[in-house]
């Protein structure tokens, strides 16, 4: 049965930049409209397609070793550890490096070409909808800086594949509802899974498809909730691996910075909303690791967000009879049920750094834009054609402004530098920055800088353990391995599990002469974790310089079947057995 939508009984015209496509033959070729937002989106984002792979990109792909091989495809697909949990990303990561390896281009291509077709389709979905202003929020969406962070980092390509279901699987359950065919529930529940399966925090996507129900007939069934029951059911299964899988990432590091109250986890929650909302109106200072906020549950201040979202909420619901209501329940519902996943009820690893991030809100963003859009076309056609032809001129001068900035905050994008300095221009206490700084100042051989960025982290944040091993690093190459030491001891104070900062520390007393002390972390680096080649072999070297030589031959041939490619475990073994 065709639902009808109460808010489509008030008659209203088209938007002001569908108005002017009347006016011209873009009406009559939708194509050529869609053709515009995927080249307008394509030039905006001109400046990253010679951009280079950053930060977390190495994690996912560049450095995972499951891309390599057919037992690694196995891998994602059975392995929390190897997966992430995003086994579909990771497998179309997978066969882009069978396509181009590790040339960037072509991802960045990629993830460009999903975001411009993402745009295309939610068009079509707010045309459907009904929504005044389809394709105007469709192209501030697909130009608005706010996703820049999503569409130049390759390893959101989790946002945009999982977007590209998410938009289809709505799509598909629309045309369901409008009777059009029976199999396109199927075809929406198929692409559903393919959306969480690319990303968890799509678990929302049966939530939308109730909000959406909503807004056609003004109220829900008991079909609606039959119909969505599947995808409910597959999405508590995602969103449970995906707790386990961040709980296990959460654990390398520590837990004590996801230490919170419940009181602080329900206050981060009613805060972040509006602070995602206000870099939608007011895209200023977007930052790739904003600051991470205090939460002072005794104070009376920090409640009030929550309070506005309360007071909002109850406010729309007493009016949702009126089309204003509707309209912004809509809008709004959809952006705050879209957020659930990253509000802070749960844990993810990012939140080690900061509370919000602009990735956060790829999709949720649609629902005020199209709000907004929505509202200011209305006020447009109410006054007239003048307000028609102010509105088109506004919506040409809005697009251009956001085509601009996305453009320049792209830029930001191009490398490890650009990204890292200019974090560090806009949140100066970003220990994560300095850091990761450091570490490319050291591959640059600039050490006593690099030493520098390494400090000012562990001034900012004491317990980083990966700054305190990188520091001690730096200071080994400058010749410093008593100071190093201590810098490896601090960390494993923090984190005694920690393996690297095990071999390293043997790699000290290796250097000093102090053999057996080598031994004994290189055994440590081991127990802690067994696959370590680089334990093994350097424990070998130990061994083999203690003149217990067929111990050392027995951690070279480990090291060979773990790593059949290492050159120095074959001459090695060589050496000590020249006869073989």
């Amino acid at each position: 049965m065709t639902r009808r939508n109460p808010v489509d009984d008030a008659p209203h015209q088209q938007t002001p930049v569908s108005s002017l496509a009347t006016k011209t033959r873009l009406a009559h070729r939708p194509w050529l409209l869609a053709l515009v937002l995927v080249v307008v989106t394509f030039v905006a984002y001109q400046s990253t397609w010679h951009a280079g792979f950053i930060w977390d990109d190495y994690r996912l792909f560049t450095q995972n070793p499951a891309m390599l091989s057919v037992p690694g495809l196995r891998q994602i697909w059975s392995s929390l550890i190897a997966s992430h949990f995003v086994p579909l990303t990771l497998t179309s990561f997978w066969v882009e490096r069978r396509c181009w390896g590790l040339h960037p281009l072509p991802y960045h291509v990629m993830n460009i070409g999903l975001h411009a077709s993402n745009a295309v389709l939610l068009w079509v979905l707010l045309r459907r909808l009904k929504i005044r202003g389809a394709w105007f929020a469709a192209a501030v969406w697909a130009l608005h800086p706010i996703n820049t962070e999503t569409v130049a980092w390759v390893t959101e390509l989790k946002n945009t594949q999982s977007g590209l279901f998410f938009l289809l699987a709505l799509l598909m359950f629309l045309r369901f509802e409008d009777g059009l065919h029976p199999r396109n529930y199927a075809v929406a529940l198929v692409l559903g899974a393919a959306a969480m399966l690319s990303k968890p925090s799509t678990v929302v996507l049966p939530g939308v498809m109730l909000l959406c129900a909503w807004r056609r007939c003004g109220q829900w069934t008991r079909n609606d909730f039959l119909r969505v029951a599947p995808l409910v059911a597959f999405g508590a299964a995602m969103s449970l691996v995906a707790i386990v899988e961040q709980r296990y990432e959460i654990a390398d590091e520590g837990a004590s910075q996801w230490a919170l109250t419940a009181a602080q986890r329900v206050m981060r929650a009613g805060r972040a909303p509006w602070f995602y909302a206000g870099k939608v109106l007011w895209p200023a200072d977007l930052c790739f690791v904003y600051p991470r906020w205090e939460l002072a549950a005794h104070s009376v201040a920090a409640w009030l967000p929550l309070a506005g979202l309360a007071l909002a909420a109850a406010t729309l619901w007493q009016f949702r009879h009126t089309h204003w209501a509707q309209a912004a329940i809509f809008g709004l519902g959809y952006f705050v049920i879209a957020l659930l996943p990253v509000l802070g009820f749960f844990d993810t690893y990012f939140f080690r750094y900061s509370f919000v991030a602009d990735h956060f809100q790829y999709l949720a963003c649609i629902g005020l834009i199209s709000l907004a859009v929505n509202t200011g076309t209305a006020i447009c056609e109410r006054a007239g054609q003048r307000g028609r032809d102010l509105g088109t001129l506004a919506a040409a001068i809005t697009l251009l402004i956001l085509g601009v900035s996305t453009w320049r905050q792209a830029r930001i994008y191009q490398s490890q530098e650009t990204l890292w300095r200019d974090t560090l221009t806009k949140n100066p206490d970003c220990w994560l920055a300095h850091n990761n700084l450091g570490l490319l100042l050291e591959h640059r051989g600039r050490e006593a800088e690099a030493e520098e960025q390494y400090r000012l982290a562990l001034r900012i944040f004491p317990d980083d353990v990966k700054a305190h091993v990188n520091l001690g690093n730096a200071l080994v190459r400058q010749g410093k391995p008593s100071e190093a030491v201590q810098q490896y001891e601090e960390a494993l104070w923090i984190q005694p599990n920690h393996a690297q900062a095990r071999i390293n520390l043997g790699n000290v007393w290796l250097l000093q002469g102090n053999i057996s002390e080598a031994i004994g972390d290189y055994e440590e680096a081991l127990r802690i974790d067994p696959h370590s080649v680089e334990a093994h072999l350097n424990l070998g070297v130990a061994l083999e310089q203690a003149g217990r030589a067929s111990e050392a031959i027995e951690q070279y041939e480990q090291v060979l079947r773990l790593n059949p490619d290492l050159t120095a475990a074959s001459n090695a073994l060589a050496r000590l057995r020249p006869g073989q």
